[in-house]
């Protein structure tokens, strides 16, 4: 279990996150999941599938050794990313971060990808140790990159600040792969018509003729584990610098940014039905998930923050 920073009022934020947030009520109607939902039993989430995780070690592919990146993208090395080599037999579930090229380069403006990295990963696998403590998770920081052969080896990504992404062919056909063949991505930390302008472009590439449809409240991404009946707009850490910072005043604080100011959750979905892509755009759930430990962040928005987080992981590794 990841300890997390040391100080009376961060860990006071932990534990009121842990305590409140606690098991998902029962559910007794025909859209219940597995006992891969209940935390209190004691059979383990279901295995990854075979394609996603093999019995062997992780490719060294994917380590701190990978090879320069290709001409065209910068000349800036991809082994200046940091990555934590996982050693023997690989883990059901890593937090996995894409390393993704950008405007301006791989590690230039387009650098985006690394936006609250390692911190939010970190500090967000150490409240999924004890939220889904029957996922055997890698408790690391962990990146991967689109156009790796490995990537289908991990049922989740995770990628933001996607305004300013930028692939190549290899990551646009790497990741179409990977998500026709059952992988699922999260986005992230997105904020205005720009910067959905781009992204929207850039998953075309990726998914073309795939509609990108507003997921209803019903959608059974908002009850795999948690019930979730209401989206909220997650601001940046600068909600702490708030005048009317008290809970009852979190209406006086303004939680958008640029022209995003309503916060949408669309999808992108398979011939079969299956949510390949889940799209949280005008909000950021990385920032909640980085500075849930700090008492001064909001509870409200780091409790749906990491709700939606475990539900996103129990959809993908069911599904």
């Amino acid at each position: 279990m990841r300890v997390l920073p040391s100080s009376v009022g961060a860990a006071a934020g932990a534990i009121a996150l842990i305590v409140l947030l606690g098991s998902p009520p029962a559910r007794t109607d025909a859209t219940t999941p597995s006992d891969a939902t209940n935390t209190e039993s004691s059979a383990p989430l279901p295995k990854a599938q075979a394609r996603f995780l093999s019995s062997t070690g992780v490719s060294e592919a994917l380590g701190a050794l990978r090879a320069p990146i290709e001409a065209g993208v910068g000349a800036e090395s991809r082994a200046d990313a940091a990555q934590i080599l996982t050693i023997g037999i690989p883990h059901e579930f890593y937090f996995s971060r894409v390393a993704y090229s950008g405007f301006g380069g791989f590690y230039g403006r387009g650098g985006s990808w690394r936006t609250d990295y390692p911190r939010a990963d970190e500090i967000f696998l150490s409240f999924i140790d004890r939220l889904l403590p029957n996922l055997d998770a890698y408790l690391s920081e962990f990146v991967v990159f689109l156009d790796d052969p490995d990537l289908r080896r991990f049922p989740f990504l995770y990628a933001l600040e996607v305004g300013r992404m930028a692939l190549r062919p290899a990551e646009i056909e790497g990741l179409r792969g990977y998500l026709l063949q059952g992988g699922f991505l999260v986005i992230d930390d997105f904020w205005g018509t720009r910067e959905w302008a781009n992204f929207e472009y850039e998953i075309q590439q990726v998914l073309p003729g795939y509609e990108i449809e507003d997921l209803p409240i019903d959608h059974n991404i908002f009850t795999t584990f948690y019930e979730i009946d209401e989206v909220i707009q997650v601001p940046n850490i600068g909600i702490r610098n708030c005048t009317a910072f008290s809970q009852a005043d979190l209406s006086r604080c303004p939680t958008w940014e640029r022209d995003g100011f309503i916060p949408m959750v669309k999808g992108i979905h398979d011939e079969k039905g299956r949510l390949m892509v889940i799209i949280n755009w005008n909000t950021d759930l990385g920032d909640a998930w980085e500075w849930a430990d700090d008492p001064y962040y909001p509870f409200v928005y780091s409790k749906y923050a990491y709700e939606m987080g475990v539900n996103f992981i129990v959809y993908a590794m069911s599904h």
